[in-house]
């Protein structure tokens, strides 16, 4: 599996520079039009329009390649084994200790925690009345 995605990681990387390279490669669309009047050269290595369609041919098809890699990574980095029992079948309870509050403003008069008079002793519990 972990193979497979790498080798999936591979080529998306691959068609993805490619892509951005024809990319680049390409003339945009004003181009041809100051070709037609002379003030650019025309000619090229597949010919005037020849070059065009292959290179946005090309283009859709590392597109597609990339857009399939990425459908794929997406699906692969998803899929998890399927659990026989509970996720918490392996769980273990710690119990928690007790918080000890050793800070200075339980310390400072009138700071007292809730339940405990100012004085920082516990009150002595009321003698019930008859």
């Amino acid at each position: 599996m972990n193979v497979l995605m790498t080798v999936i990681l591979v080529v998306q990387m691959l068609s993805a520079l490619a892509m951005i390279g024809l990319v680049l490669v390409q003339h945009g669309k004003g181009a041809d039009m100051g070709a037609a009047f002379g003030s650019g050269s025309s000619g090229s290595l597949f010919g005037a329009s020849g070059g065009a369609n292959f290179l946005s041919r090309t283009t859709a098809v590392l597109a597609a390649v990339f857009f399939a890699c990425t459908l794929a990574l997406a699906y692969l980095g998803n899929a998890r084994p399927q659990a026989s029992g509970s996720v918490l079948e392996g769980a273990t309870v710690v119990p928690a200790a007790p918080v000890q509050d050793n800070s200075t403003a339980s310390q400072i008069p009138g700071n007292a925690p809730v339940g405990m008079p100012a004085s920082g002793v516990p009150a002595a519990p009321a003698a019930p009345t008859k």
